[in-house]
């Protein structure tokens, strides 16, 4: 692969903060925004706003939620996160049309894009039930 495949292939599987914000804004109905992120629900309580909740861990017996018909844009926490990968690959398997958010939240939230915070929606609870 030279750099132009290269580059050509990494435009059309992401698509920057920016660019989503604006294509979403523009089209709504085109685009099915996941947060794959795995973890506690206290440390994903900070979502971008519209986002469909649906961890990495529960996509196989979830994907019935995801629209065909629509892109799939997934995003994880960062750029060092491979979470978002995977699940892309696992969507393009089955027929999605589907790119990654650069970035991740950290990319969103550093550029100030609207957030939503379910923190105040988690019940606390004392113990773990190990």
């Amino acid at each position: 692969m030279n750099a132009l495949d290269y580059f050509n292939a990494r435009l059309e599987a992401t698509i920057s903060p920016m660019d989503y914000l604006r294509a979403e804004q523009t089209a709504p109905e085109q685009y099915f925004l996941i947060d794959v992120r795995n973890g506690p629900n206290h440390v994903r309580s900070l979502t971008i706003k519209g986002a469909n909740i649906i961890p990495q861990q529960e996509l196989a017996k979830r994907l019935h939620e995801i629209p065909k018909d629509k892109e799939i844009v997934v995003y994880c926490w960062d750029v060092w996160c491979n979470t978002a990968a995977k699940v892309a690959t696992f969507l393009l398997e089955r027929g999605y049309k589907v790119r990654e958010l650069t970035g991740g939240i950290a990319a969103w939230r550093e550029m100030n894009f609207p957030v939503t915070d379910t923190s105040s929606d988690i019940v606390q609870i004392d113990s773990c039930g190990c």
